[in-house]
This record gives C-alpha cells, sequence and structure tokens, in this order.
C-alpha cells in the first residue's frame, strides 16, 4: 500500500462521548448472573479431576473402615405396653391415665427402660459384672477388677445402656428393644434379659406401693380398733352409773343403725301405748254395740237373732204355733190337747225370753270389761310417761356416746374391708406389659454394611467434593468462560478469541481463511461495527489488566480486519515503555508517536503503509524517559482528532492498565476501550480495579475479548465457541 495518507477527510460523527451499545445494565447483569444448567456443567467438568479424586478417596476410606470393623450383631425384643389392665378382682384399681397424657405416659415407660437402674437389673440377672465373657462379647477388655469394683460396675452399666436402642413409633405401643453386641448370643440374651427385667420391676412397683398401703391401713386398723373399745366402754361404764338399760339394734349394710338406741323403759312405754290404744278401740267398739242393743228391740238385735239356740227355739215356737192353731179350730180351749200345746208354746216363749236377755247382758258385759282394761291401761301409760321423761334427761350424754360408738365402729368396719381387699389383690400378677416378640440370635451381623456404607461414603464424597469445588471457586476468580465476563465482571462479551496450538503461527492463523483465530477475530469486527449507537467508534483503545493478555496482537487483527472491509485504519503503538508492534509488523522505529506528541514530526513523517494488512502503522517512535508526562498533556487528544480526521478509524494498541497511569490517560482521550481478558489468568479483583481504573477517567469500554480462550479448561463443551473451521471443511467435504 504505497497511497499517501488521506487528506481532508472529515468523518460525519458526532460530537457526543460514544455510548456502548453492548454494555449490559444492571438488570440485565443481574439476569444474566443467575446459576444455570450450563454454568453447572462447565464447574463439574472444570473440576472432575478434583471431583473424581475426592470420591475415590471417600469410597476406599470407607471400604478400607468397613473391612477392618468388627462385626456387630442386634438383637431386638418387643413389648407391648398398656395404660389399663384386665381387671382380675373386682377390687383392683384400674384407672388410666387421661387420654390426652397418652405420649407421656408412654415417654416416661421408654425413660424407666433407658434408666440406671434398669440396666443394673439386667446386669445383675445376667451377672454380667466381672464377667469376662460379657466383656469379650462387647469388645472392652478384660473385667477390672471384681463384681463389686465401682470401676468395673460403671463400665458394664455403661455399655448396656450406650449399645441399647429403645424404639417407640408414633401411634404404636410397641417398643423395640435392640442391643447391638459383638456376639449374637450376648445380643439376644441382653434384649431379652431387659423386657424380663422390665416386666419385673413394674410387677415390684406396684407390688411395694400395695404393701405401703397396706401397711398403713393396718395402723389405722389399731387406732380404729383402740378408739371403738375405748368409745364402747365409756358408754357402758355411763349407762351402768345412770342406771340406764338400753337395746342396742345390729347395724344395717351400709354400716349405720337403722334406728337409735333404746332404753327398757323406753320399750314398755311403747309397747303397753300400744296396748292402750288397742283397749281403747275394743272399748269404743263395745260401747257402741251396748248403745245399740239398749235401745233396740230385744227379739231385733241381730246378736240375737244371729244365735243358734234362740234360732231353734224359733222354729219349735213356729211348729207349735201351728198345732195350737189347728187344734183350736178342732177343739175347744178346755180340751186337754190344746192345753197341752198352749202350755209348750209358751214354755218355748220363755226360753227365747230368756235367752235373748243373756244375750243383751253378754253385750253390757263387754263393754263394761273393755272399759275397766282401758281405765287401767291408762294408768299404767301415765306412771311409765313420768317414768320416760326422768329417763331422757338421763339419756342425752348416752345418745352422744352412742353416736361417737357408731362412728368408730363405721370407721373401724370399713378400714378393715379396705385391708382385706389389699391383701387379696397383693398375690395377683396383674400387669400391663407383655412381650410381644421375644429375641433371637441374629444369624447375621448387622454392622459393617458393605453397601451402606459405600453408599455413606459416595454421599459424603460427593458433599466433601461439593465444598471442595465451591471453595476453589470462591478463592481461584479466574475468569474462564465468556458466562464470567458477563457474571463477575458485568461486561458485554464482544468476542472469544481460542487458544492456538502449540507452534501454530499467529500471523498464519490471522491471514488463513476459515481458521478459528481468523473467524473469532471476524466476529469481533462485526461486534465492533455495532457497538455504539452511532456505529463503529472512531478511536479505539485496545488495553488489557496486564502484559502477555493478547492487546498487541488483537490491535493487528482489528486493523486487519477493518482495512479488509476497506476502511482507512491507523494502528497507533501507544506503549512508550515496551512497544511491540515494530516487531510484529515491522518497521522503523526512528520516529513514532513520540516525536507526534512533542511537535518534531508530522503524521506523515511517522505513519508508515503495511502493504500486506492494508492499514497504517504509527510506531511508538523513541522512548521518552518520562511517558506519563508525555500523554498527560493535550496534545495526544489532538493527534488522536487530527488521525480521526484523516482516518476512518484509529486503533491504540496501549499499555497495561495495573502498575501504571499511561492506559488511563489513553483512555481518557480515545472514543472507546476494548479490553482484553486472557482466559485463565485474568483474575476478577484485578480486573475490575484496572476497569474501575479505566471509568474513573470517564473511559467508555464496549466490552471484553477474552483470548486464549480453551472449553476444556472452562468446562464447556469441546464446540463451544467459535469453531467454524470444522464447520467449514465438513461442508466444502460433503
Amino acid at each position: 500500500m504505497n497511497a499517501p495518507i488521506p487528506r481532508g477527510f472529515i468523518p460525519d460523527r458526532a460530537e457526543d462521548p460514544v455510548a456502548p451499545v453492548s454494555q449490559m445494565t444492571p438488570v440485565e447483569a443481574e439476569g444474566r448472573s443467575g446459576f444455570d444448567l450450563h454454568t453447572l456443567m462447565a464447574l463439574l467438568r472444570r473440576n472432575l479431576l478434583l471431583i473424581l479424586v475426592t470420591i475415590s478417596a471417600a469410597i476406599a476410606v470407607g471400604l478400607i473402615l468397613t473391612l477392618l470393623s468388627t462385626p456387630k450383631y442386634v438383637a431386638t425384643s418387643r413389648i407391648q405396653i398398656e395404660q389399663q389392665v384386665e381387671r382380675v378382682l373386682a377390687t383392683e384399681d384400674t384407672q388410666a391415665p387421661p387420654a390426652q397424657d397418652t405420649e407421656r405416659f408412654l415417654q416416661t415407660q421408654t425413660d424407666v427402660l433407658r434408666s440406671r437402674s434398669t440396666a443394673i437389673g439386667v446386669a445383675q440377672s445376667l451377672k454380667l459384672f466381672g464377667n469376662a465373657a460379657f466383656h469379650n462379647a462387647m469388645g472392652i477388655g478384660p473385667p477390672q477388677g471384681t463384681a463389686n469394683n465401682p470401676s468395673e460396675r460403671e463400665t458394664v452399666i455403661g455399655q448396656l445402656r450406650k449399645n441399647m436402642a429403645i424404639t417407640l413409633p408414633r401411634n404404636s405401643r410397641i417398643v423395640s428393644l435392640a442391643f447391638e453386641a459383638q456376639d449374637p448370643n450376648t445380643a439376644a440374651s441382653v434384649a431379652n434379659a431387659y423386657a424380663q427385667v422390665f416386666i419385673t420391676s413394674n410387677l415390684q412397683r406396684k407390688f411395694s406401693s400395695s404393701a405401703y398401703a397396706r401397711d398403713f391401713l393396718a395402723g389405722q386398723l389399731v387406732e380404729a380398733k383402740a378408739r371403738l373399745e375405748g368409745s364402747e366402754r365409756e358408754l357402758n361404764g355411763y349407762a351402768r352409773a345412770a342406771g340406764l338399760i338400753a337395746t342396742r339394734p345390729s347395724l344395717s349394710a351400709s354400716g349405720t343403725s337403722g334406728t337409735g338406741s333404746q332404753s327398757v323403759t323406753t320399750a314398755n312405754l311403747q309397747q303397753l301405748n300400744d296396748s292402750y290404744n288397742t283397749a281403747k278401740a275394743a272399748r269404743i267398739e263395745a260401747e257402741q254395740r251396748w248403745r245399740n242393743a239398749s235401745s233396740t228391740p230385744l227379739m231385733s238385735l241381730p246378736d240375737v237373732l244371729g244365735t243358734g239356740a234362740i234360732q231353734n227355739l224359733l222354729q219349735q215356737r213356729a211348729g207349735l204355733t201351728a198345732e195350737v192353731r189347728l187344734a183350736r179350730e178342732r177343739y175347744r180351749g178346755e180340751y186337754p190337747l190344746v192345753q197341752e200345746k198352749t202350755g209348750q208354746l209358751q214354755e218355748v216363749n220363755a226360753q227365747i225370753q230368756q235367752l235373748a236377755g243373756n244375750v243383751r247382758d253378754s253385750i253390757r258385759n263387754r263393754y263394761e270389761i273393755a272399759l275397766q282394761q282401758e281405765r287401767s291401761l291408762a294408768a299404767e301409760v301415765s306412771g311409765l310417761k313420768e317414768e320416760t321423761l326422768g329417763e331422757q334427761d338421763r339419756s342425752v350424754r348416752f345418745t352422744i356416746l352412742a353416736r361417737e360408738v357408731d362412728t368408730n365402729r363405721t370407721m373401724y368396719d370399713g378400714l378393715l374391708q379396705r385391708f382385706k381387699e389389699l391383701s387379696a389383690a397383693a398375690g395377683i400378677a396383674s400387669n400391663n406389659i407383655s412381650i410381644v416378640d421375644s429375641a433371637e440370635a441374629p444369624l447375621g451381623p448387622s454392622s459393617p454394611n458393605l453397601p451402606f456404607n459405600l453408599a455413606v461414603s459416595l454421599l459424603l464424597g460427593a458433599v466433601l467434593a461439593g465444598a471442595l469445588v465451591v471453595a476453589r471457586e470462591q478463592i481461584d476468580d479466574a475468569v474462564r468462560s465468556p458466562s464470567d465476563l458477563e457474571r463477575k465482571l458485568n461486561l458485554a462479551t464482544l468476542g472469544v478469541v481460542p487458544r492456538l496450538p502449540a507452534g501454530a503461527n499467529v500471523s498464519g492463523e490471522l491471514h488463513a481463511p476459515k481458521t478459528p483465530i481468523a473467524e473469532a477475530y471476524n466476529a469481533l469486527r462485526s461486534n465492533l461495527l455495532y457497538s455504539t449507537p452511532q456505529g463503529l467508534p472512531r478511536s479505539i483503545l485496545v488495553t488489557s489488566t496486564q502484559a502477555g493478555e493478547g492487546k498487541s496482537t488483537t490491535s493487528v487483527a482489528v486493523a486487519t480486519g477493518f482495512a479488509k472491509l476497506g476502511r482507512r485504519v491507523v494502528l497507533v503503538d501507544g506503549d512508550l515503555r515496551r512497544p511491540s508492534l515494530h516487531r510484529i509488523l515491522g518497521g522503523a522505529t526512528e520516529h513514532g508517536l513520540s516525536d507526534l506528541l512533542i511537535g518534531q514530526a508530522s503524521v506523515a513523517d511517522v505513519a508508515k503503509p503495511i502493504e500486506d494488512e492494508g492499514f497504517w502503522l504509527i510506531t511508538a517512535g523513541p522512548l521518552p524517559p518520562n511517558p506519563t508526562d508525555l500523554l498527560s498533556g493535550g496534545r495526544m487528544a489532538e493527534v488522536l482528532r487530527g488521525l480521526e480526521e484523516s482516518f476512518d478509524l484509529v486503533v491504540v494498541d496501549g499499555p497495561p492498565v495495573l502498575g501504571l497511569a499511561d492506559a488511563p490517560m489513553l483512555a481518557a482521550t480515545t472514543r472507546a476501550v476494548l479490553f482484553v481478558i486472557e482466559a485463565n489468568r485474568g483474575l476478577r479483583g484485578r480486573t475490575k480495579t484496572a476497569l474501575r481504573r479505566l471509568r474513573l477517567n470517564n473511559a467508555t469500554v464496549l466490552g471484553a475479548l477474552l483470548t486464549k480462550f480453551e472449553a476444556k479448561k472452562a468446562g464447556l463443551d469441546q464446540y463451544y465457541g467459535y469453531n467454524y473451521y470444522s464447520y467449514g471443511e465438513g461442508k466444502d467435504a460433503a
């Protein structure tokens, strides 16, 4: 390219600062920073070796521990716990706890099973204290002295409580007692002993409580008997002193007297009063009959007519009357037969009168006798009343003493009955606990369980590997993939350049068609064309966090790419400390950017055409002693504005940002900045610091270019990114 530098070309450009289109908004960055499936797969691929090593080590450790572990056997017995037992005697106390206390009751029973006293009972029943076989079965070494040694006792009790697992499922009354030991027979015997000891101790607690009740009632009976005897002696003494003879009625079935106590006088008064009432009623009846008899004709009295003798005489009189009438009809009155019959009739009438008078006299006699009996009984009742009233005055204290005797007797009888009931129920083994399943010696060990242990080892290895991966990702904040640019740095990805194979030539790869490098930079060129609302910026600074990340190669590639589009491009080596474009592209170093900045040369003097690439090159020129002072003046901005008037695009290959002030100054004078980041090298912290320095100088960062990218190291698929070369080759082959 031998054409002179174009003059007078004034591009149509806005004077406003360039606003990058590709820069993400905070909302977009937040949406893209999510942890999706692709990110997870990349994370797994990137740390696959670490994950495999960690899981393999965990499985190996689990396998070794399983093989080295001593086999252990678990025997299980099951018991059923009820709140209420079956009634054996009607007098048993079978009151169950309230329904809302069921869980509390069952939990209490399981706590008793776990108690120290139960463990001691098991040890004593199986004679485990000082038992060498038990120590061997538990793997705890020989016994520590005799059975009375406190240390030995604590060891055995501790082993029993430690290896006994008591399980009570919800909504169930079946408790499982599982004991673990190295000997299956020992495990079964201990599990069964726990069930038996628990049942025995439960019965013993009930018997102890009933024995306490019997002892208490026995003491109360002695006191009640003494009180009863004392009260009866006092009652009898007072009755003898007061001259009272009282009848004591027996107690009723309920334990109380049917009636109060009575004296002999009172009893006689009651009997005599009853007799008086009877006599009075008899006198009233006799008097009424006598009055009727005295006022009624004799032969009209019912008593007279009801007499059998009188009825016979009346019949005889009727017959004689008829015979007299016949005789008189035949004979005269003086006739002997008439006289005889008439005399017989008179004699019968006389007998009737005499018998009727006797009946009336008997009615009067009965009345008089009843009257005398009534008067006699009335006199006797009156006398007994006086005697009874006097006796009642003396029997007030007697009644009080009698009531005290009744109370003491009732209390004594109740205590005696309860004592008999408790004594009868004491020997009955009523129990609310029963054995459902007895433990049997297990046929196989319960641990170690190789499949289970390997599964746990695999799970723990996976968890540990995940923790290590997370820790590694947190510690190592390198930028590895385009998603890291967006997620970690909030930068748009303008391009991804793959790493060249070993021994490959950069220039050859750039100029060869359809190579991954060439296609990657072509994609970068397309993104730069539409990176701002105004299109391609007139000047672009290419910089990076540190040296060696590929910014010079990128600068050459950008200049070459736009030159191929027919754009007038000038490439400026803005690194006045360690320039490199003259080595890459060739060119003189006698004159360059430093001469332009100090005004000792013009653009025409320092700009040299690169014929193979199609753009112009301005090298750094002689290195100044203080590049910062040279770049900090307004001369650099004037130089860039002049180049923008002469060229379509000005590409500045700048120095790295960190450690130097040159790059931020150049960024402030150029229209836009293309930030180059090497994959697996650019750390997020350093890169953020570099970006912060650029933005503090009001630099417009279009986005980032990820160079030397390796999909495999980033944990991505090998076809990720810009593998156009293979695609193109395959198409041609087809």
